[in-house]
């Protein structure tokens, strides 16, 4: 398994508060980049005032470190482009009837 494949896995197991969906399935992973033992992170949110935005970072950055393997964990918050449903992954939106 590639450290980024890691990093997608363990950052698969944490649910957005809301929706309790995996926040990779629901497309809030735009991207990981991988230096070292440096990881970079660059997500968003489901909407720009989410009142779950601080603790689902610190979840991130936990999650990541947790494995042992990185040493740094920056997590960029972007809204560009914004989230829409149309980046839940193909199945889960299917069995949302999204």
């Amino acid at each position: 398994m590639s450290k980024k494949d890691l990093v997608l896995e363990v950052l698969g197991e944490i649910d957005d508060p809301e929706l309790m969906i995996d926040i990779v399935s629901l497309g809030l992973i735009y991207d990981v980049k991988i230096k070292g033992s440096d990881v970079f992170v660059e997500m968003t949110f489901t909407f720009p005032g989410c009142p779950f935005g601080p603790s689902l970072i610190e979840d991130v950055k936990d999650k990541i470190l947790s494995t042992n393997e990185f040493r740094n964990v920056d997590v960029k918050i972007t809204f560009e482009p914004p989230w829409t449903p149309d980046k839940i992954d193909p199945d889960i939106r299917a069995a949302l009837n999204l």
